[in-house]
């Protein structure tokens, strides 16, 4: 379980870095500085925290499926800002519902960054004893405030192309997503698993997926086919 939540620690910072690279410096300079605020601040928090009362919090179902709700959000915020991004890239012509919408999720850094940092500052703090909190706390922000901006150039220059760091964040949030499912649970599933395969129920799902795959291929043909007499009648 440590391990599973550590990478996807890993992978949250890597989106957060990456999504910055789709933001101006000015606004990648203020979520540096809110980024540092918040770990200057929470230091009181931090030295009240233990290596058993983090344990407890991941062996806790109810508190990891309230994290589940908040994980889902995230992940579909942020795969929503890729698929309006792609949809901008290769429309014509698109809707200003649809602009304003992808500017709001371009401003949208994330939230999960922020336990990611408290998390980090509990580290710290455990593992620099007899060093001032507050003095780790702040050199903690001051490094996250240079690492921030620095990051992002680093994975500009890396991965200049915008299509190439758009689907690296697609799939990275898509692999949280999965990673999620299996942090949360904790090992605890809400319905009882069968033996049995009920066939009456199998064939009928798969008889709905059938139907609407050849619906949905007639529908296809039909506006094909539209355009290509307007084509021909120009």
């Amino acid at each position: 379980m440590k391990t599973v939540v550590l990478v996807m620690m890993i992978l949250v910072c890597f989106n957060y870095l990456l999504k910055q690279t789709y933001r101006k410096f000015y606004s990648v300079l203020t979520s540096s500085i809110v980024c540092a605020l918040f770990i200057g601040f929470t230091w009181h928090f931090a030295i009240e925290q233990s290596k058993s009362q983090i344990t407890h919090w991941l062996s806790d179902a109810s508190l990891m499926l309230d994290i589940a709700v908040i994980l889902t959000l995230e992940v579909a915020i942020q795969m929503s800002f890729c698929i309006l991004a792609a949809h901008i890239q290769t429309s014509g012509k698109v809707k200003p519902i649809t602009i304003w919408i992808y500017r709001v999720l371009r401003w949208f850094p994330g939230v999960l960054i922020f336990p990611v940092l408290f998390s980090i500052l509990v580290t710290a703090v455990f593992s620099l004893p007899g060093i001032s909190f507050k003095l780790i706390a702040w050199s903690l922000a001051a490094i996250v405030f240079v690492a921030i901006p620095i990051g992002r150039v680093f994975l500009k220059w890396l991965l200049p192309e915008k299509e190439i760091r758009l689907e690296l964040l697609f799939l990275s949030n898509a692999l949280i997503a999965i990673m999620g499912v299996i942090a949360t649970v904790n090992g605890q599933t809400a319905v009882a698993g069968i033996s049995d395969v009920d066939w009456a129920a199998l064939i009928g799902v798969m008889t709905f997926v059938v139907a609407g795959l050849i619906i949905g291929f007639c529908v296809y043909q039909l506006k094909l086919k539209r355009i290509t007499n307007k084509i021909k009648n120009k």
